[in-house]
C-alpha cells in the first residue's frame, strides 16, 4: 500500500489534468469549427428574391420588393468583364423595349471604382439603373462567386433563374418571353 505524504502528489494527477485541458480544448476547437463551417441554405428556383436597398448612379432608391408587376433582372458584372461589354446593348434594347411592361433590369457593378463604373455606363449608353455593390453584400445575397450572372426573377418576385457568362438575344428572348409581350 503507497501512502502519500502531505503536499505530494500521485503521478496521474497531471496526467488526468493534461486530459481534460486537451478534453476542453479540442471541443472548444470542435465548436469554433461547427461555427465557421454552417453553409448558408443555398437558392433554389422558386425561392422569394432576397429583398435589397441600393442607390443608383443617378442617386435614386432602389428597394428589389418594390418593384412589382413585371420581371426583373439583375446582372451582376464587372466593368473589365468581356460579356458584360458585349451583351450590354442587348439589355439596353430589351430594357428599352419592355420597360413599359414592367421589365426593369438592374446592373449590379462588383467594382467599387465609381469612375471606372461612370465611364463604362457612359461608354455603353446604358439607360437602366446601375448599382455598386459595396462590400459584395448583394452578390453575397444571391449567392454570386463569379461574374457575370444575371438572375431573372419573376413578376411575383420569386428566382426563376440564373445564367453564368455572356446572354445572348436568344436566351433573353427565351428566359423573358413568358413575361413580355
Amino acid at each position: 500500500m503507497m501512502v502519500m505524504q502531505p503536499g505530494l502528489k500521485s503521478a496521474k494527477q497531471p496526467v488526468a489534468s493534461c486530459c481534460r485541458l486537451l478534453f476542453v480544448l479540442l471541443l472548444g476547437f470542435l465548436l469554433l469549427l461547427a461555427a465557421c463551417g454552417k453553409s448558408e441554405r443555398r437558392l433554389q428556383l422558386g425561392d422569394p428574391a432576397p429583398d435589397f436597398t441600393a442607390t443608383d448612379q443617378h442617386g435614386n432608391t432602389i428597394r428589389l420588393a418594390e418593384l412589382a408587376g413585371g420581371p426583373v433582372v439583375l446582372r451582376f458584372w464587372s466593368v473589365d468583364c468581356k460579356y458584360c461589354r458585349a451583351d450590354t446593348p442587348i439589355f439596353n434594347d430589351y430594357y428599352r423595349r419592355y420597360k413599359d411592361q414592367g421589365l426593369m433590369v438592374i446592373y449590379i457593378s462588383l467594382n467599387e471604382d465609381q469612375e471606372m463604373v461612370r465611364r463604362f455606363i457612359a461608354d455603353l449608353e446604358i439607360e437602366f439603373p446601375v448599382i455598386i455593390d459595396h462590400g459584395g453584400r448583394i452578390a453575397e445575397q444571391y449567392r454570386v462567386r463569379l461574374d457575370p450572372q444575371a438572375v431573372f426573377i419573376n413578376p411575383e418576385h420569386k428566382l426563376a433563374t440564373a445564367v453564368l457568362g455572356g446572354v445572348g438575344e436568344e436566351e433573353m428572348a427565351r428566359l423573358l418571353g413568358g413575361y413580355l409581350q
